[in-house]
C-alpha cells in the first residue's frame, strides 16, 4: 500500500455514533426535517474521515451539541449528577461541622471550605461541567 501525505484523520465508530446522536436530537427538536435527518444520518454512518462528520453538524447551533444537551436522557443525567454533588456537599459540610464542634474552636472555621464547596456546586448547576478529578483548569480534560 503506498504511503500518502494526506492529513485527513480517520473517524472512529464512537465519533460516528456521537454525530448520529446529535443528528437524532436535532431532528427531534425540529431543526432538521425527517428526510434531511435520515440523509445526514446515513452520511454519518458512511463517513470514513473526521472532516466528513463535521460538515453534517456545521449548520446546527453549537454544532448540534445544544440539542443533544436538551434530550430527556441528558437532562436526567444532569439531575442525577447534581443530586450526587449536593449529597457530597452536605456530607462534607456535616463532617466539617462535626470536626469544628469536637475541636472546641470559637470561630466557625468550616465556613471557608464549605464556601468553596458551594461555589463548585453553583458552577456545576450553572455550567453542568463538574467531574471528579482535577482538570488543570479551563474545564478541559487532558
Amino acid at each position: 500500500m503506498p504511503i500518502t501525505t494526506t492529513t485527513r484523520l480517520r473517524t472512529s465508530d464512537a465519533e460516528r455514533e456521537q454525530v448520529a446522536e446529535i443528528l437524532r436530537a436535532a431532528t427531534a427538536e425540529g431543526r432538521l426535517d425527517l428526510n434531511e435527518g435520515e440523509e445526514r444520518l446515513a452520511a454519518a454512518y458512511a463517513a470514513k474521515f473526521a472532516d466528513e462528520l463535521s460538515v453534517l453538524t456545521r449548520d446546527l447551533p453549537g454544532g448540534g451539541r445544544q440539542a443533544l444537551a436538551r434530550t430527556p436522557q441528558a437532562l436526567a443525567e444532569k439531575r442525577r449528577a447534581l443530586s450526587r454533588h449536593a449529597s457530597f456537599l452536605l456530607i462534607a459540610a456535616g463532617v466539617l461541622t462535626g470536626l469544628w464542634v469536637l475541636s472546641g474552636a470559637t470561630f466557625f472555621w468550616p465556613v471557608f471550605p464549605i464556601a468553596f464547596l458551594v461555589i463548585g456546586f453553583v458552577k456545576h448547576m450553572r455550567y453542568g461541567r463538574w467531574r471528579p478529578g482535577y482538570t488543570f483548569g479551563h474545564g478541559h480534560r487532558h
